[in-house]
């Protein structure tokens, strides 16, 4: 058995990990060029978290609690279409976290997060479209030595964008329950890049989302597909 530890920099609620980062995390253990993980729990802060099982198949726990599986997969899910920077840009200004966020210090999506120490992302609705965009231009320190960003970084990026293309059809607030992504290849540190979200469709508590990771240029690199779930009150 191996352990991994997920830093408190990495939370999404105050409490937990957030769930794109953990899941990447926890992804890169599997085998295959793309992976699924489904969160059973809130992933804990600091304190080792025990791994088991074999590349097809991997269990993550705190003590006796089961809080993830993961296993390879196929992501099939196609971007409506290539949103530009301009346009993620000018969608950014649509953002609703600054008015309203569940979670204002998550990794990759909260308000109140410094640059530096977080992605900052601020996905909103592109005009008249049901797709959200935002801007992304990874720094240095989530790359590692070849200068492109490391894999849990992506899956990260690929995470909240979900959340709030859900919100588009009107779902209140929502927690990741799995997330599959496959990376085509990995981004590259200090350029601009955009994230796009798009509902696809659920049923009661649960919603589904598609996100994509595009270049510049429009070139798709990396793709995710998520599940959300909405606790019950």
């Amino acid at each position: 058995m191996t352990e991994l530890v997920i830093e408190r920099r990495f939370r999404g609620p105050a409490t937990s990990g957030n769930g794109g980062y953990s899941c990447g995390v926890v992804g890169a253990l599997t085998e295959g060029e793309a992976a699924e993980v489904t969160l059973r729990l809130p992933p804990p802060l600091e304190r080792p978290l025990g791994v088991t099982g074999a590349p097809q198949a991997i269990e993550v726990r705190d003590g006796d609690a089961l809080v993830a599986e993961a296993r390879p997969a196929e992501v099939d899910v196609v971007p409506p279409r290539a949103v530009t920077v301009a346009e993620a840009r000018a969608a950014e200004a649509r953002y609703s976290g600054d008015i309203d966020h569940p979670f204002p210090e998550c990794f990759v999506c909260g308000p109140a997060r410094m640059q530096g120490d977080a992605l900052l992302l601020r996905p909103g609705q592109v005009d008249g479209e049901q797709v959200v965009a935002t801007v992304w231009t990874p720094d240095a320190s989530l790359a590692g030595a070849d200068g492109l960003v490391r894999p849990e970084f992506v899956w990260a990026a690929l995470d909240c964008p979900g959340a709030f293309a859900v919100e588009l059809v009107g779902r209140g607030t929502r927690v990741l329950g799995r997330l599959a992504v496959r990376i085509d290849a990995r981004p590259r540190a200090g350029e601009e890049h955009v994230v796009i979200g798009w509902p696809l469709g659920g049923e009661g508590r649960r919603q589904e989302a598609g996100t994509a990771l595009l270049d510049a240029d429009g070139r798709l690199l990396a793709v995710g597909r998520a599940v959300w779930i909405e606790p019950r009150s």
